[in-house]
C-alpha cells in the first residue's frame, strides 16, 4: 500500500514547503533518470520536434506572448 501525503504529516505543511518538497522529489526523479528509458514512440516523437525545430526555427512562440495567453484564460 502506498504511503500517503497524509500518514507522513505533509498536508500540515505550508505551501511553500510542500511546493520546496515537490521539487526535491522531482530532482531525484531526475536523477533517477537513466532508469526509465524512453519508449521507441517517445524518442521518434522528440526526433520529430527536432527535426521539425531545426526546418523551421522561426515558426515559433515567444514565451512572453504564451505568457500572457494563459493568463488572459485564466482571468489574471
Amino acid at each position: 500500500m502506498p504511503v500517503t501525503a497524509k500518514q507522513l504529516g505533509i498536508d500540515q505543511l505550508g505551501v511553500d514547503e510542500r511546493l520546496a518538497l515537490v521539487d526535491e522529489i522531482w530532482a531525484s526523479i531526475c536523477a533517477d533518470a537513466p532508469a526509465f528509458p524512453l519508449s521507441d514512440a517517445q524518442r521518434a516523437e522528440l526526433d520529430r520536434r527536432i527535426e521539425d525545430d531545426d526546418a523551421f526555427p522561426d515558426d515559433v512562440i515567444a514565451w512572453d506572448e504564451v505568457k500572457a495567453t494563459v493568463l488572459a484564460h485564466l482571468g489574471k
